[in-house]
C-alpha cells in the first residue's frame, strides 16, 4: 500500500505550484499518494503564507488540531513563507512538528522528510534550474514558474525575506515545461512570478537575455497552446512594448492584474513602490487604448501608516476612474522584518476598518454596474471545473467566471456562452452555437 500525504495550501498561486512540486517529489521518490482524510495520512504538510498577520496566528492553532487528529507515527511538516521567517521557532512552539521547510527550499522536501527536526530555510538557495518531478492539480491548465524571489523593497512586504532575491528561470526550461503540458492536453498555462514582467533581469548562470515580452512571444508559438495568463506584473515595468504585445497577441488572455496598493503618490513613495498615481493611470489609459476589452484587477492596502483622509480619497479616485473588474483589499498589518513595521504614524483601527468597508462597498457597486451590462454578451469559455449545483464553470478570455448547466464532458472544452444571469463573482449562461 502507498503512503498517504495530506497537504493544506494557504496563500497565493505560487504556493499552489510549490505544493504541486512537493507532491510530485514525494510521489515519485517516496511513494506517497495524496488523501483528503487527515486521519489516515502518514505525512501532513501545511504550506503557509505570511503576507498578512492572520494566517500566521492561525498556524499554531491549526497545527494543534492536526496533532490531535493525526494517526500514530504520522509526521507533520510546516512549509512555505511562514516557515521561512519563523524557522526553528515553529518547532519550539510546536515540538510535535517534525520539520520546517522554507519557500526557497521546496526541492529539499524528500531530504528533510528523513531528518527529524530539520529546519531548511535558506532564502539564498537557488532552485531556478532544479528539475522537479511533474504533478498537476488540474489536467486542463498548468501553473509554470518563470522566476523565484523578489528584488523589490516595498516597505510593507515580507516576501523578499521569505523567498529571497529574484532569479529568472531559463526560458528553455519554461518552454520545455509548456510544451510537455500541452502535449498532455493542457490548453491554458498560467505564468507565475512575484513580478513577472521583470523577467530576465537576473539568471543564476550564463543564459540568453530574454525579457518577459519576448518570453510571451516564444510561448505563443507553441502549437496546441491556446491561452496564456500570468500574475503579477508590476506597474513600474509595464512599458509600451509589453502593453502592445499583450494587446495584439491573440494567445495572451485579455486580463491584467495591476497591483495599485494605494492611489496616493505620497503613500506610494512611503511604500517604495517606485511609481506615482499619475504613472499608474497613464498605464491604465495606454492599456485600455490598445485593448478596450481588457479586464483589470488590483490589490489595495488601506490605512498604511500615515495615510490621511486625502490619501484615502486619492485611492477612491483611482477606483472610481479605473472601475476595476476585481479588487482584493485589506487593512494594513505590520509584518516582521519590514521597514513599515517600525513606522509610528499608525492609523486608528476603527478608521482603518471604516475605510476598508467603504472601499469594498464602492467596489461592489462598480462590479454590479459592470455585470449588469454583460447580460446577453457572448464569451468563449474554457471549462475547467465542476460546481456543486450540476453546473460546469470556466473563464472567458478576459477572466469572467461563467457557469452553465452541464457535466464533465464539457471539461477541457471551449464553448461560446451567452450570459443569462449575473452575480457578483460568477455569471450564469447558456451554450450557443
Amino acid at each position: 500500500m502507498s503512503k498517504k500525504l495530506f497537504i493544506e495550501t494557504l496563500g497565493c498561486a505560487m504556493n499552489s505550484r510549490d505544493s504541486e512540486h512537493m507532491i510530485a517529489e514525494l510521489r515519485e521518490k517516496e511513494g506517497y499518494e495524496t488523501t483528503d482524510d487527515l486521519s489516515v495520512a502518514d505525512l501532513i504538510l501545511i504550506n503557509t503564507c505570511s503576507v498578512r498577520e492572520r494566517p500566521v496566528h492561525k498556524l499554531f492553532s491549526e497545527l494543534g488540531g492536526f496533532n490531535k487528529k493525526k494517526k500514530q507515527g504520522a509526521k507533520i511538516g510546516v512549509c512555505g513563507c511562514t516557515a521561512s521567517h519563523l524557522g526553528e521557532e515553529i518547532i519550539k512552539r510546536a515540538p510535535y512538528v517534525n520539520f520546517v521547510l522554507g519557500a526557497r527550499n521546496v526541492s529539499k522536501i524528500c531530504e528533510v522528510l528523513h531528518k527529524d527536526k530539520a529546519v531548511e530555510i535558506d532564502i539564498n538557495y537557488d532552485e531556478s534550474e532544479f528539475a522537479f518531478k511533474d504533478f498537476r492539480s488540474s489536467p486542463f491548465k498548468a501553473y509554470i514558474n518563470i522566476s523565484i524571489g523578489c528584488d523589490k523593497s516595498c516597505t510593507f512586504c515580507i516576501v523578499p525575506k521569505t523567498r529571497g532575491d529574484e532569479i529568472s528561470i531559463p526560458d528553455e526550461l519554461i518552454l520545455g515545461e509548456a510544451k510537455k503540458v500541452v502535449a498532455k492536453g493542457v490548453k491554458e498555462i498560467f505564468l507565475l512570478g512575484q513580478n513577472v514582467n521583470n523577467y530576465g533581469r537576473r539568471f543564476s548562470g550564463e543564459h540568453e537575455k530574454v525579457n518577459f515580452t519576448e518570453l510571451l512571444r516564444r510561448l505563443s508559438q507553441i502549437e496546441g497552446l491556446e491561452r496564456i495568463r500570468f500574475t503579477s506584473p508590476h506597474p513600474l515595468h509595464m512599458d509600451d512594448e509589453f502593453i502592445e504585445e499583450f494587446a495584439k497577441n491573440p494567445k495572451i488572455c485579455k486580463s491584467m492584474h495591476m497591483p495599485l496598493q494605494s492611489g496616493s503618490t505620497k503613500v506610494l513613495k512611503e511604500m517604495k513602490r517606485g511609481y506615482s498615481k499619475e504613472w499608474f493611470m497613464n498605464r491604465v489609459e495606454k492599456l485600455r487604448a490598445e485593448c478596450p476589452d481588457v479586464s483589470i484587477s488590483t490589490d489595495i492596502i488601506v490605512a498604511f501608516p500615515g495615510e490621511s483622509d486625502e490619501d484615502f480619497e486619492d485611492t477612491l479616485d483611482v477606483v472610481r476612474r479605473v472601475k476595476f473588474d476585481q479588487l482584493f483589499s485589506f487593512k494594513y498589518s505590520p509584518r516582521p522584518e519590514t521597514q513599515a513595521q517600525h513606522f509610528t504614524n499608525v492609523v486608528d483601527d476603527e478608521v482603518a476598518s471604516n475605510r476598508l468597508s467603504y472601499l469594498q462597498g464602492l467596489n461592489n457597486e462598480i462590479i454590479d454596474e459592470i455585470h449588469k451590462k454583460l447580460v446577453g454578451n457572448v464569451y468563449r469559455v474554457y471549462f475547467e471545473s465542476l460546481t456543486k449545483d450540476n453546473h460546469v464553470s470556466g473563464r472567458s478570455d478576459n477572466n469572467v467566471v461563467i457557469k452553465v448547466k452541464g457535466s464533465e464532458e464539457l471539461l477541457g472544452e471551449f464553448k461560446n456562452v451567452k450570459i443569462t444571469e449575473i452575480g457578483r463573482t460568477i455569471l450564469t449562461g447558456e451554450i450557443v452555437a
